[in-house]
């Protein structure tokens, strides 16, 4: 089957309830299919998706993703089976492995052996759904005689995934892959493991959702917002997640420099290791007509769900956010470009 292309907001834009309220809500007064929420400390996104519950009528919603160390597969079972009756049909778990930041650092968790614990992860909470009393001693987790209610339609679970035995995984054992600030050039290889790991399940490959958070910025003054750019995003590429996977994707001396630049709080170093050819290989930053063009080439690269991601506050929609999501609301954006008026 061919998977339909959507085009999503990102979620949560503030601390506030109501500030949220107001995007999903004209979010899905103007065209978007889907919300999809980050989960990376406050606010907390998964309670946050039951409070919105009301507001959010028509529009899929998914989680993209909630750390797997910081919650038990228990408590992510009980939570999707909530999260399921609030959004039936409707809603989307994404489960991952964050980063050392977030883990180590703000939570005080080793991230050990990620790939294993999410994809233990995944199996469990699958089981759980289902109502049947589980009885597991893997290698990173282990749950015995629990049981809740089963689901009639229990929530998919999507995978994030980065570089190859993650993304083969995440397609082995996930419903969707999640994927988040890759370089262009390193889509196709990406891909590949897409299709390696579903074919290791017995999957068509084609049928594996890719759920994409695409940084995006439109805008008339492109040397602002790749200034923009490097100072948001440069504490993800010293990251050492992020940073081995942008040198696996092609910029082995950008990522050197970044991470050496970072460890010596050299903010100029830092900032000069973001070319203007690497930040438009993984943002899209311009016109809305360069923009939308950008979607539109990742959903021929195989790019299902787009989560547009503006450069931007988005507290109390900013002007600049507020450009940025227009440029994809449904009268002004399609996936087929509009053909030129005949004379």
């Amino acid at each position: 089957m061919s998977l339909e292309k959507r085009i999503a907001v990102t979620m949560p834009v503030s601390n506030r309830l109501e500030e949220n309220a107001d995007v999903v809500q004209w979010a899905e007064a103007n065209g978007y299919q889907d919300a999809w929420f980050s989960d990376a400390g406050s606010p907390d996104s998964l309670t946050m998706l039951a409070a919105l519950g009301g507001c959010i009528k028509r529009m899929r919603v998914g989680c993209a993703v909630t750390p797997v160390y910081t919650r038990a597969p228990s408590v992510l079972a009980a939570t999707a089976n909530v999260l399921g009756q609030v959004y039936p049909g409707r809603f989307v778990m994404g489960l991952g492995s964050s980063s050392e930041a977030i883990m180590t650092r703000f939570n005080g968790i080793p991230l050990e052996k990620p790939l294993t614990r999410v994809k233990e992860t995944a199996i469990i909470v699958r089981h759980m759904l289902t109502g049947d009393r589980t009885n597991f001693d893997l290698e990173t987790l282990s749950s015995n005689g629990y049981r809740q209610a089963p689901m009639d339609h229990p929530p998919p679970l999507y995978l994030a995934a980065l570089r190859p035995k993650m993304i083969e995984m995440a397609a082995e054992y996930g419903d969707g892959v999640v994927f988040n600030l890759w370089p262009r050039k390193a889509l196709p290889k990406m891909m590949e493991h897409v299709r390696i790991g579903a074919t290791r399940a017995g999957k068509n490959w084609e049928d594996i959702e890719i759920v994409n958070r695409k940084v995006v910025l439109v805008t008339d003054d492109k040397q602002a917002g790749y200034d923009r750019f490097r100072s948001g995003y440069a504490p993800y590429y010293a990251n050492p997640v992020y940073n081995k996977f942008l040198a696996w994707s092609g910029y082995e001396g950008a990522a050197t420099e970044l991470l050496e630049g970072w460890a010596n709080r050299d903010r100029a170093r830092t900032a000069a290791a973001f070319s203007e050819e690497m930040i438009d290989e993984i943002a899209l930053i311009g016109s809305v007509e360069e923009v939308q063009e950008g979607i539109r080439a990742d959903a021929a690269a195989g790019i299902h769900t787009h989560i547009i991601a503006p450069i931007a506050p988005v507290d109390a929609f900013h002007p600049d956010a507020r450009a940025t999501f227009s440029a994809f609301t449904g009268d002004r954006f399609s996936f087929q470009p509009e053909s030129p008026a005949n004379g």
